[in-house]
């Protein structure tokens, strides 16, 4: 880590591009999102049965869907986990009613469904029902969690440091969470509880991280109080430029370590960790940064234009008045 011991990177020089960038990434997702109808919601959210079959020899999904044609409701058929685990997930839609009966029969359908078209020997691993007003109750329940943890951020940012230090945080923050939620559409992620979960994590390890940059900030302002704002949170970034790599690349190597041996069940959790980490190291040093030097500069630039000028020649007129009187 020689190379970080003393560096001097002008990073306001790369924040057009870096913003450009980002900026196009999160377009793409919104674009993907509207073209596809919305976010894709997992079962947690959107309710629904999911069942992961296990088969004793390998079976085409293709074959799946076949015996499946008669169940009602549209059927999403995928490989699940290892490809050589001949396992597969059946998903259909939310119930209209919530009692016991209605919630089991979509499973039990495809149970029969799959022994009545002779595919050979299998066994359910898992089966996973929400009805539709968990679903929408756990939607919101997710939607509250998120607003209640900017808002903390929020206060706590702006009555540590500066308001505009705190808007740079929320800014770095919402890029974040868009980031992450446009790399999830891309590779094929549905957002369910343990995405909420890592989306939450994200948030404070992206404010954490904000927050060391701001402290050292907060010191070279005493130190460096004849320097611009924009020399002084660059040379706070190039200070910590160390700690931040070291950071996030040992989280990151954890997390990836959970990616490949955590099993399906993580893949979600961990892979929005992973992008959320890079995310997180990238929006602290190009966009709170950026986004708490441009507002504090326009603040300081409205309070400088709103003190009432001298006009000239007045200064004079008036020390001429005060010679006047005391002659007199």
């Amino acid at each position: 880590m020689q190379i970080f011991k003393t560096p001097n990177i002008n990073f306001f020089r790369w924040r057009g591009p870096a913003l450009g960038v980002s900026t196009l990434v999160i377009l793409v997702g919104v674009y993907t999102v509207w073209s596809g109808g919305g976010l894709p919601l997992g079962i947690d959210f959107s309710g629904g049965t999911a069942v992961v079959v296990r088969f004793a020899e390998p079976t085409p999904e293709e074959a799946v869907r076949t015996a499946l044609v008669d169940v009602p409701g549209e059927k999403v058929v995928q490989q699940y986990g290892d490809p050589t685990a001949n396992e597969v997930l059946i998903r259909l839609p939310q119930i209209a009613e919530e009692t016991g009966a209605s919630l089991e029969q979509g499973s039990n359908a495809v149970v029969e469904a799959i022994s009545a078209a002779g595919l050979g020997e299998f066994e359910v691993q898992s089966t996973d029902i929400v009805g539709p007003v968990i679903g929408r109750e756990l939607q919101q329940k997710g939607i509250y969690a998120t607003l209640a943890a900017l808002t903390g951020i929020l206060i706590y940012i702006g009555v540590r440091f500066r308001f505009s230090f705190a808007v740079g945080a929320i800014a770095a923050v919402f890029h974040d969470i868009l980031v992450t939620l446009t790399f999830l559409i891309f590779f094929g992620y549905e957002l369910s509880l343990n995405i909420v979960a890592a989306i939450l994590t994200i948030t404070g390890y992206s404010v954490n991280d904000t927050i060391v940059i701001f402290d050292r900030v907060r010191e070279n302002l005493r130190k460096m109080r004849r320097d611009e704002l924009e020399l002084v949170v660059n040379t706070s970034v190039n200070q910590t430029l160390a700690r931040t790599i070291i950071t996030s690349g040992t989280t990151s190597l954890a997390v990836l370590a959970l990616f490949i041996y955590g099993g399906e069940v993580l893949h979600g959790f961990a892979f929005t960790m992973l992008v959320g980490i890079l995310s997180g190291t990238y929006s602290t040093v190009f966009i709170a940064a950026a986004a708490a030097v441009f507002i504090s500069e326009r603040r300081a630039a409205r309070r400088a234009s709103g003190v009432p000028s001298v006009p000239v020649g007045r200064g004079k007129q008036s020390r001429r008045r005060k010679v006047k009187a005391r002659a007199s």
